[in-house]
């Protein structure tokens, strides 16, 4: 708080330096506020289609729909929330790409060739290291400054999802097939390879808590999920969904898992029964707690980070269900481009 003299002998040089320094500290405020402004942003990839979907969290409004090339699958961000990184996974192409968006303008500022048929990306919270995992048996380290490849780490089977520990020195790398394991790579150390996780079977979607305490994997052949303690590189848990009767007799599988922000609970997507289970965190005994029906086929989901809602891609829909997570209720559809399935949230600077 700046103190203004009363007596009536202040100079003018006083009272300039007075008011100068009130001017000042009225604009710093008001950049510093202008600055933080943010718009919360659902990005959904549509699979099948050539283009991404933006909506405004606050109204479920489309912002825009942005034409990428075809299949675009996997998606990350930096943390400030000025840009996107989308896998353009290219089926009928002999390669793939990675394109990098400006997340204030929707348009594409730079692209690279990569491997064939890239899937779910994941980057730093800077943007400096894009981990892309390929169909060619190699996890492709993409260079985000240079926008070149570094390197490559194999981990054979057919490589599908990363995940980043949350201050980005870590990345776990869940690729499909025999492998059945997760490879844990240190990002600072060179891209050092430190360890892995074996599981059961071969490994789907991932989740990680917070604390990078436990990481969870939806792994084929099982409708639930297994927990593994990362220090001990060992599965504790293998927890099976409470199935309905009806639906015992039909096939199924889970694709996709995440852990709400707040730590409380987990989601999973049971694809062919049409409904996401949820299971507690906070006891250690992943007890079921309730299912949310879906209208059809699901693939991956997010929160935001409010723990607020969740979104999850109804792609036999082309719709992303907008579920409020207190509630458990499906509030809205959000219609979208062909076969969604990744999403991602981020807090979008506004007026920079």
């Amino acid at each position: 708080m700046i103190h203004i003299p009363t007596s009536t002998t202040r100079t003018p040089t006083t009272a300039a330096c007075i008011a100068l320094a009130l001017i000042s500290s009225t604009l710093v405020s008001s950049a510093t506020t202008y600055a933080a402004e943010t718009q919360r942003q659902l990005w959904v990839t549509n699979a099948y289609g050539n283009d991404i979907h933006v909506f405004d969290v606050s109204t479920f409004e489309l912002i825009r729909r942005i034409e990428v090339g075809p299949n675009p699958h996997g998606i990350s961000a930096t943390a400030d929330g000025k840009t996107v990184h989308v896998a353009i996974e290219n089926f009928g192409g002999k390669s793939g790409e990675l394109i990098w968006i400006d997340t204030a303008s929707g348009k594409i500022t730079d692209r690279i060739a990569v491997g064939p048929k890239p899937n779910e990306n994941e980057c730093t919270p800077d943007g400096k290291w894009i981990y892309v995992p390929c169909n060619d048996g190699h996890y492709w380290i993409v260079d985000g400054e240079a926008k070149t490849i570094a390197k490559k780490i194999e981990t054979g089977g057919r490589p599908h999802n990363t995940t980043a520990s949350a201050d980005g020195r870590r990345m776990y790398l869940s690729p499909m097939g025999s492998p059945k394991r997760v490879t844990i790579v240190d990002v600072a150390a060179g891209h050092k390879v430190i360890g892995e996780i074996p599981f059961t079977a071969a490994v789907r979607p991932p989740a990680i808590s917070r604390d990078e305490k436990r990481f969870f994997q939806n792994i084929d052949g099982l409708t639930g999920f297994e927990v593994a303690d990362i220090t001990t590189r060992k599965v504790t848990h293998s927890i099976k969904h409470e199935v309905a009767e009806d639906k015992k007799s039909v096939k199924t599988r889970c694709h996709g898992l995440a852990v709400r922000p707040d730590q409380a609970e987990i989601w999973s997507c049971n694809v062919e029964h049409h409904v996401v289970h949820i299971h507690e965190l906070t006891s250690g005994n992943y007890k079921e707690i309730a299912t949310v029906p879906m209208p059809g086929r699901i693939y991956w989901l997010c929160f935001t980070p409010d723990s607020k809602y969740c979104f999850a891609s109804v792609r036999s829909k082309q719709q992303i269900a907008v579920v409020n997570c207190q509630t458990r209720e499906i509030e809205r559809f959000l219609d979208v481009g062909r076969e969604p399935k990744r999403t991602q949230v981020i807090d979008v600077p506004i007026g920079d």
